[in-house]
């Protein structure tokens, strides 16, 4: 809708009012900061000579201590005054460039007072602090803005609904203090913004654009009713942007209640990490915690197995065709991911709370203290009804007891007096030190007598020998963790007899290969990627679980990838966590696909009651251009319900090299183009890593590029060569396939890569080309009629 000069005239001297009391509140903060630092720099300084220090008696003491309180706290006080200014300092600064970006005019049923509303990424209340200049658009006024156009609507507040009526709701583009753009609108974003926003070059990271927020993304944004929300969204319909703004939104609604400590996001890999971590920071807020489920496995088990990667697994499942156990392990891994595997073992840990738990020998100095036979006697003998880990933890306390029987009969042994002998001066000292600590009742010329000085020392000696051991029975090592595990899979009739009567399915053709299989691998001190979180759940209802009862919310991305086991043991880890779960089934190119077809939401929504479980569905793609939304739905079954932004574009292209040299000339004159045209990030995206090796090798003299792996943890502009599988969840200005053919290894022509090859070419924001060299067909998934063929035509 045109606006009148006028109105433009209006609101630029508002903007210029708003900018003029901003810049007053930096003066004057970064006045405050300074002065703060001062005063911080001087209590470092002289910290110690305003301390009274004196430690002759018990009176002198207590005032050092007092007198170092008071000094700590004023140092405390002043830290907490210069972090929270300059948090305010860096968001106003953000602020005087562009200090809002929407406007409502809003007035209450039975109301003549028109309230006019201002929205930006923070508050700031006039010079007079009797108003504000902006409201945040987390504040439950800004839902006006998202949620209806003028007409008839209601805003949820703290104090309940109020009615009225949206008389107008405007949209600006601000920059360095000047209106760029302006308009009125009767929808929740203009074409016109988002336009201005999404035909922008992609940066390192992803951006936070709250002006943007849709209807449905803000209902993500602001739910603060469900313990488990699903948001099912197409490629590049803003899901992962949605969540990171409900961060900053929970953040802001639950202040003083909730930190940024308390909020956890499991992301794909490292390097998305690096890529959403601007997010937060923009909107004024700290980062919450980020990690991968792979880091948390390898914190837990790392130590004890070479712990396989999730991408190695599906590298081997992409490229190991041709490998003779690779039926049995791809059955294994589908299997092993599934809820039947979970019902197994939840069946296996009921039997074994009546047999079947190994058991170490405690030993000291080469002989048993006590066998495993003994204990495995001890803790059957317990009372059935207590669960294992407290059954455990009551044999460990027996154990310890008899350490103890032992330690005592140690002090006589002639080795003693050897260690003694062998004690250096400062051990000796040490032992001194720890000994009449811990006996108020010895003198100070008690290590005149020989005797007692031996006496003194042995016990030393002793309690050290013994102290690991004492640790690992608190620890519950006498337990055979690894064989408790494989137990299950020593008999393969044994898992079918725990199934017997009970709901799950049969186990697979494979099972017996798949037993010998997984012994084989844990026995060498490996562990796949599809046994880790059983057997770290075994583990835990073994020993007891580890909970994390700080965490309030756990968000997780692509949870699509994730398996139901994986869902399961989550749950029990965070049990009082509200789950915040995004992803796309289409985009599903896990090697897992489980055999009881309970795969990405399906599993995680069967564990939570379904009155607390709310599923968003996100069917509008904003990432990419029309003419690539309309290919790449036509990757996927059911595509045709994604819904393109009207945003224009060249259409994709298939280059048809006649070899390899050809094709990565061809590759090299296409980047050279794409970057002479302004595109900042531009990926060259391989099937494997192997390929991106071999790729990169070839490409590295010719372009300023760099190859993309596993371990990379940051993500920055430029030309890229990177695995399909490590581009999930990133984007980037252009993106070529390097390889659209049929071919087995290379190419996508199984039915189960579909998934993959559409998440590949929906990477790509404003161009997408595809190439095809040699011998090689053209991918089986690609319709001809949506490309534009280049080169040669097949």
């Amino acid at each position: 809708m045109s606006l009148k000069s006028q109105d433009w005239q209006q609101e630029q001297a508002r903007v210029d009012d708003v900018t003029k009391q901003i810049r007053a509140k930096i003066r004057s903060l970064e006045e405050t900061t300074s002065e703060t630092k001062s005063e911080m720099v001087d209590i470092r300084k002289n910290f110690w000579d305003d301390v009274t220090v004196n430690f002759e008696d018990s009176a002198e003491m207590a005032e050092t201590f007092a007198s170092l309180k008071q000094q700590a706290e004023i140092l405390s006080e002043r830290e907490r005054t210069h972090r929270h200014s300059a948090l305010q300092l860096r968001t106003l600064k953000k602020l005087k460039s562009s200090p809002y970006f929407g406007r409502i005019d809003f007035v209450e049923n039975e109301e003549e007072a028109l309230d006019q509303v201002y929205l930006g990424i923070a508050s700031l209340r006039d010079h007079n602090d009797e108003g504000y200049l902006i409201y945040d658009w987390r504040a439950p006024i800004a839902s006006l803005y998202y949620d209806y156009p003028p007409g008839p609507a209601v805003v949820e507040t703290p104090i309940g609904s109020i009615s009225g009526e949206l008389k107008l709701k405007r949209q600006f583009v601000i920059r360095d203090g000047e209106i760029r753009s302006m308009f009125d609108t009767g929808v929740t974003i203009g074409d016109e913004l988002l336009q201005e926003v999404l035909g922008k070059q992609s940066d390192a990271s992803m951006k936070s654009i709250v002006g943007t927020i849709q209807k449905e993304q803000n209902r993500i944004i602001r739910d603060e009713r469900s313990r488990l929300l699903l948001v099912q969204g197409a490629a590049g319909s803003g899901k992962t942007s949605a969540a990171l703004q409900r961060v900053a939104y929970l953040l802001y609604r639950f202040r003083g209640t909730l930190n940024a400590d308390q909020i956890v996001l499991f992301s794909p890999n490292p390097m998305f990490n690096s890529y959403v971590s601007t997010v937060l920071p923009e909107l004024g807020e700290e980062n919450m915690q980020q990690t991968t489920f792979q880091e948390y496995l390898m914190i837990r088990i790392g130590k004890s197995f070479k712990l396989e990667n999730p991408y190695a697994q599906l590298e081997y499942a992409l490229t190991a065709m041709d490998e003779p156990d690779y039926n049995v392990r791809m059955a294994g891994i589908q299997y092993k991911a599934s809820t039947h595997f979970v019902a197994l073992i939840d069946q296996y840990l009921v039997h074994l709370g009546s047999g079947g738990l190994v058991f170490r020998d405690i030993a000291f100095r080469d002989e048993i203290v006590v066998s495993a036979v003994e204990i495995h006697d001890y803790f059957y003998a317990i009372d059935r009804n207590i669960a294992i880990p407290n059954r455990l933890r009551l044999v460990a306390e027996w154990l310890l007891g008899q350490l103890r029987e032992r330690q005592k009969a140690a002090l006589k042994e002639e080795w003693v007096d050897e260690a003694v002998e062998l004690l250096d001066k400062e051990t000796y000292l040490k032992a001194y030190q720890i000994v009449r600590k811990s006996n108020r009742n010895i003198r100070d010329d008690s290590f005149d007598d020989f005797d007692r000085e031996r006496e003194l020392l042995g016990q030393y000696v002793v309690s050290e020998e013994f102290k690991p051991i004492r640790s690992r029975l608190r620890k519950l090592a006498f337990v055979d963790l690894r064989a408790a595990y494989l137990s299950m899979f020593r008999d393969p009739a044994f898992a079918a007899s725990l199934l017997e009567g009970t709901a799950s399915a049969e186990l697979p053709a494979e099972w017996q290969e798949i037993c010998a299989w997984t012994i084989d691998k844990l026995m060498n001190r490996v562990m796949p990627y599809e046994d880790a979180t059983p057997f770290l759940y075994v583990v835990e209802r073994i020993r007891g679980f580890q909970t994390n009862t700080l965490v309030r919310h756990v968000i997780i991305d692509e949870a699509q990838d994730y398996t139901a086991f994986q869902f399961a043991y989550m749950k029990r880890l965070f049990p009082f966590s509200r789950v915040t779960a995004l992803g796309d089934l289409n985009q599903s190119i896990n090697a897992h696909t489980a055999s009881d077809g309970l795969t990405g939401f399906s599993a995680l929504a069967a564990l939570y009651p379904a009155e607390e479980t709310e599923t968003i569905v996100l069917r509008q793609s904003y990432r990419s251009t029309r003419p690539i939304v309309e290919f790449t739905s036509q990757l996927i079954p059911g595509g045709e319900g994604i819904q393109p932004f009207n945003r224009d574009g060249v259409k994709p292209t298939l280059t048809v090299a006649g070899n390899t040299a050809e094709l990565h000339s061809r590759i090299v004159e296409r980047i050279q183009k794409l970057n002479g045209e302004g595109n900042r990030t531009i990926a060259v995206i391989c099937k494997t890593a192997a390929q991106s090796a071999q790729v990169y090798e070839a490409l590295r003299n010719m372009l300023p590029i760099r190859l993309i792996e596993r371990e990379t943890s940051t993500f920055a502009p430029g030309i890229v060569v990177i695995p399909s599988y490590l581009a999930k969840g990133v984007e980037f200005d252009a993106v070529l396939v390097y390889d659209a053919s049929d071919h087995a290894a290379a190419g996508y022509r199984l039915e189960r890569e579909r998934r993959l090859f559409y998440t590949v070419c929906t990477r790509a924001m404003h161009e997408l080309h595809l190439f095809v060299s040699g011998s090689g067909q053209i991918s089986p998934f690609i319709p001809g009629h949506s490309l534009t063929l280049s080169l040669k035509e097949v």
